[in-house]
């Protein structure tokens, strides 16, 4: 099946980084905003910051040649074509791990475990297991294919990806989650595919039900009123690429602003820092993300993804039909809007065998606390290897 899979190299002409840096120029900003905080939205003077950097000291061939560093790949599945990285270690006992982003997250989410999880003893933890890491772009994301028609929701990517670790010849895999990855991660443990040894998700996506609303402990009370602070104020992203994602689509096709700001406002006000992403990123971090959307014009493409939970529901389930039985791990980071306590998330997993909360980090904690993630990788599929 090896002629399945074919190997993937970037080479962005320099034609697409000249057009980037014209459209860039040529930018019109808006008005300042009325208030001397982040209520509306990111700050005109930190976008500006943002854009001049990206003009006179971002360099995306650093970033093409970190993402050529790895061996990176293509397969056809269900008529789409997956781009994945695939990096193999070095130990004859490393178990094979999918690690899957979501939104506005690529690849390089990642970048940060690469090293530590598949080679271990290179970064001071001998002891420590070691991974074969599989990490694929979302469809529509990145350097995936962009769907044509609808249907490309979680469930259908769940089994795209349990293909993929088949094609791939792993008989014995785990997978790993955050954002849209936690769901889909959800999808492949419900489904159990044959030589799925666990999981570990870094969010869960579920809502409490009505009861446990109303038996909430104060610290679950806590989280309630920051979930309901996120949904209230901070998640008219979602609302948008839930409903009219195309809408949307037409600016960040068209300014490479209005697409470096819709994401940056996620940094912003999800990170451990909110309201201040540098402190949480580096600039370099955040471009190099941006353009991952930004060379693949897959703003639409990417937010379709919202408009085909909320076609088919899916997010709306408080509780799953059964508790999910794969073993798992989970990893609550205090800046996290979004949280969920472990008697609600053992409610829903029966076989919950790692559970860690952390005071700091946020919604993009595999490149905020990377230490925090991979120690709680390694926790949760140490005794499944």
């Amino acid at each position: 099946m090896t002629d399945l899979i074919q190997p993937f190299r970037i080479a962005v002409p320099q034609a697409e980084l000249d057009d980037l840096r014209t459209r860039l120029s040529l930018t019109r900003w808006p008005d300042e905003e009325t208030v001397d905080d982040t209520a509306q939205g990111p700050q005109l003077v930190k976008l500006k910051a943002l854009i001049g950097y990206w003009v006179d000291g971002y360099d995306w061939r650093k970033c093409e040649a970190l993402l050529n560093g790895w061996d990176q790949h293509k397969t056809e599945i269900d008529g789409l074509g997956i781009h994945f990285l695939h990096i193999r270690s070095p130990r004859s006992d490393a178990l094979a791990l999918l690690l899957l982003h979501g939104w506005p997250g690529s690849v390089l989410e990642f970048r940060k475990l690469i090293g530590p999880l598949t080679d271990p003893a290179a970064h001071g933890s001998a002891e420590a297991p070691a991974f074969h890491l599989v990490i694929p772009s979302m469809p529509g994301y990145g350097f995936s294919d962009k769907p044509t028609a609808t249907g490309w929701d979680m469930p259908r990517i769940a089994r795209a990806y349990v293909a993929l670790m088949d094609r791939l010849g792993y008989r014995s895999w785990g997978v790993q989650g955050g954002d849209f990855g936690a769901g889909v991660t959800d999808e492949i443990a419900a489904m159990a595919p044959a030589g799925l040894v666990g999981m570990h998700s870094n969010f869960a996506m579920f809502m409490p039900t009505p009861d446990e609303m109303k038996q909430a402990t104060p610290d679950e009370q806590a989280m309630l009123k920051s979930a309901g602070r996120f949904w209230d104020i901070l998640s008219g992203y979602a609302k948008l690429q839930g409903t009219r994602p195309q809408t949307i689509g037409y600016a960040l096709a068209d300014s490479p602003v209005a697409q470096a700001a819709w994401i940056y406002a996620m940094f912003q006000d999800t990170c451990g820092t909110p309201g201040n992403a540098e402190a949480s990123f580096t600039l370099d971090e955040m471009l190099d993300d941006i353009m991952l959307y930004w060379l693949t014009n897959s703003g639409a493409s990417s937010a379709r993804l919202y408009w085909e939970l909320v076609r088919t529901k899916w997010s709306s389930a408080a509780k799953p039909e059964k508790p999910i039985a794969v073993p798992a791990g989970f990893s609550m980071f205090a800046g996290e809007a979004v949280r969920k306590s472990r008697r609600w998330i053992a409610a829903r997993y029966s076989n919950l065998s790692h559970f860690a909360e952390h005071a700091e980090g946020g919604h993009f904690a595999a490149l905020e606390r990377p230490d925090a993630m991979i120690a709680d990788i390694r926790a949760t599929f140490v005794n499944l290897l």
